[in-house]
């Protein structure tokens, strides 16, 4: 089979790779789109995988091609889309509920071969049937939505509460989505992106700029979430935060990233900051979301590239270039 593989610290190519077999309970899925990701470059970066080479890619959904000798409930050519979590089930924090945090933590695409490939191998037990009126290859979404399901998971946000997301890339759109139907009565963005603020615009931000200094809201925000990653803009969110407000660290940043905080200000004014991390107990609500038409794949992918662009691909994301892209094989 035809695989993007990123072979060692910045470089990625397209390999012949041998098909995979399923294990007993494992399914074979033809990959019908992959979309790229920030972990992704965080991978081609030396960061977040264990070893290189590897077949990245932990966003995709296809067709099952495969059976495994154990699996029941799922049949060849069932479309199914792909939570790649893989937890161990035995550490302390699986058997508290916090899966995410597993102590052998993997995931396919991250520490496994991933869906940026003709085939790919995935439990049975992490496929999720797509229901006639989902396109196969606009379910690569599922996965980044079920990411940010679990960032609401995490906020418990309330009703009434004013939303500032920094970042206006496919995640922080998603978070504005979900923002809008959990009650928000407003939400802002920020973004130095300006092609990307037109796609928030559009989506319904209640108000966009480049800097929430073009934003009417002294006293801040009751809730912030960053979607970049960035330093700088870590730093100004967490100067944004209101009273009793809360800080949500959604963005994946670099190992080596430093902010500094103001320990009186969390305490005299009871402002929270957390984060979240990937997928836990949310795939199969965000593609039950994704079902009921949550969002546009027309206006969240923009681009849909062939699997030999996969590299190019790779440089128009870190370029900032579009929304979400995604590969076809």
């Amino acid at each position: 089979m035809k695989a993007a593989v990123i072979e060692g610290v910045g470089t990625a190519v397209l390999a012949e790779l041998p098909d995979p077999t399923p294990g007993p309970h494992e399914v074979v899925v033809e990959v019908a789109a992959c979309g790229l990701c920030g972990t992704d470059l965080h991978i081609l970066q030396g960061e977040f995988a264990p070893s290189l080479p590897l077949v990245p890619g932990h966003e995709f959904a296809g067709a099952v091609v495969g059976l495994g000798s154990e699996v029941t409930g799922l049949a060849v050519g069932d479309r199914v889309a792909v939570d790649p979590s893989l937890y161990c089930y035995a550490c302390r924090y699986c058997r508290t509920g916090h899966n995410n945090l597993c102590e052998r933590w993997a995931a396919i695409g991250v520490t496994t071969a991933g869906g940026a490939a003709q085939y790919a191998l995935a439990p049975a037990a992490n496929c999720v049937p797509l229901p006639e009126h989902i396109r196969t290859q606009d379910a690569a979404l599922i996965e980044p939505l079920s990411c940010a399901v679990r960032g609401y998971d995490v906020l418990r946000a309330r009703l009434g509460a004013h939303v500032l997301i920094y970042g206006s890339g496919t995640m922080g759109l998603m978070m504005l989505e979900l923002a809008k139907r959990t009650g928000a009565a407003a939400v802002d963005m920020v973004d130095i992106n300006a092609d990307r603020l037109e796609t928030a615009r559009r989506l319904g931000v209640s108000a966009a700029g480049a800097s929430p200094d073009e934003l009417d809201r002294p006293g801040g925000w009751d809730i912030v979430i960053d979607a970049t990653g960035n330093a700088a803009a870590i730093q100004d969110g967490l100067g944004r935060v209101a009273k009793a407000g809360t800080f949500l660290q959604f963005g994946v940043a670099d190992y080596a990233t430093r902010v500094t905080i103001d320990p009186y200000r969390i305490y005299n004014q009871e402002i929270t900051i957390t984060g979240s991390m990937a997928v836990l107990h949310s795939y199969e609500r965000a593609a039950e979301l994704f079902a009921t038409g949550v969002l546009d794949p027309e206006v969240f992918i923009s681009d849909r590239l062939p699997l030999a662009d996969y590299p190019r691909a790779l440089e128009r994301f870190a370029a900032g270039s579009g929304r979400k892209i995604v590969v076809v094989p």
